[in-house]
């Protein structure tokens, strides 16, 4: 009886030991058999030539640097804006070879041979662009952070309708869509104002895509 009585007691015993093993919170477990991670080195910078509003600037880059940091951080080109660095509200909206993109969701090395735009070279010397005067007279902003990047697509918007270029809300896709507000708001959706200045950008959109190209 009392040996019997020790043998089950001593497989309870090792049963319990191998539950509570089994059931060791993730965190213990992950610490006591993580295997010991080896520090990744940085990559070298490299010479990256970037064509910026008409000149060439030759930066020494890491390769994982993007556009946006590129033209903050090395070139000087402050205009363009970090808002969210996820490509969310369109501050840092720049031109290359026409078309806008979000500078924070591109590395800079992937656009060597490319012509890039940012507000600072909008301007034509001291006269300043079309756009840029249309959102003056027609305060169609605030604080301004959101400015150049609404300017920048603003430019790209007038260019893709002049170009028959249809929206999602384009009525018939095989005809050349009209300069209509939801035509306008819909291809500036990507960028946001936390000011609430989007009617007066329309109406600056709609005073400049009017005006003969």
């Amino acid at each position: 009886m009392s040996s019997d009585s020790l043998t089950r007691r001593g497989f309870l015993q090792a049963g319990a030991a191998a539950a509570a093993i089994t059931h060791l919170p993730p965190a213990i477990a992950a610490d006591t058999f993580k295997p010991q991670a080896r520090p990744v080195p940085a990559a070298p910078p490299q010479p990256v030539a970037l064509t910026i509003n008409g000149k060439m600037h030759t930066l020494q880059l890491e390769p994982r640097v993007t556009l946006l940091d590129a033209l903050r951080e090395y070139a000087g080109m402050t205009g363009s804006k970090k808002g969210c660095d996820r490509g969310q509200c369109g501050a840092c909206t720049v031109l290359v070879n026409g078309r806008r993109i979000n500078s924070c969701l591109t590395l800079a090395v992937a656009h060597e041979g490319d012509a890039i735009t940012t507000i600072e070279g909008v301007a034509r010397g001291e006269q300043l662009a079309p756009m840029q005067a249309a959102f003056i007279e027609h305060d169609a902003f605030q604080c301004g952070y959101c400015t150049p990047g609404q300017i920048c697509s603003a430019i790209a918007c007038v260019d893709e309708l002049r170009a028959g270029t249809a929206s999602a809300v384009s009525p018939d896709v095989r005809v050349v869509p009209q300069l209509t507000d939801d035509e306008i708001r819909e291809r500036m959706s990507g960028n946001l104002c936390r000011c609430g200045a989007y009617p007066n950008i329309v109406i600056a959109i709609r005073k400049v895509a009017a005006q003969p190209a």
